[in-house]
């Protein structure tokens, strides 16, 4: 028989005015992780790339952001809702998160 696992809420227990972003795992399985990541303020450090092996798709919940790529001179701008696909290796960085709400991202990595 197969265990039904846990329910959760993405909203709960937000954590406000952290240092460092939130990281939680929700789900992990050998090819895929799907992540709820909170944001207070938080950018890359200057210099900074994420270069990742895995592919990712993000979907803003809350909050805003602005992400750039490598490649691009203009910053991504994402509002609630607005989700987007990083291909492996796609250079990228945070260039801001919202100052004074939690940006809640939902991330969905895929190997």
């Amino acid at each position: 028989m197969t265990e039904i696992p846990p329910n959760g809420n993405l909203f709960a227990r937000l954590p406000h005015a952290a240092p460092d972003e939130d990281i939680a795992a929700l789900l992990t399985t050998p090819n895929v992780r799907i992540e709820r990541i909170v944001s207070a303020g938080q950018a890359s450090p200057p210099g900074f790339w994420y270069d990742q092996d895995e592919s990712e798709w993000v979907v803003l919940l809350t909050g805003g952001a602005g992400l750039r790529f490598d490649r691009e001179t203009d910053v991504r701008e994402l509002r609630p809702g607005d989700y987007l696909h990083i291909p492996a290796h796609a250079r990228h960085r945070v260039e801001w998160t919202h100052p004074s709400e939690p940006t809640v991202w939902l991330a969905v990595h895929i190997r």
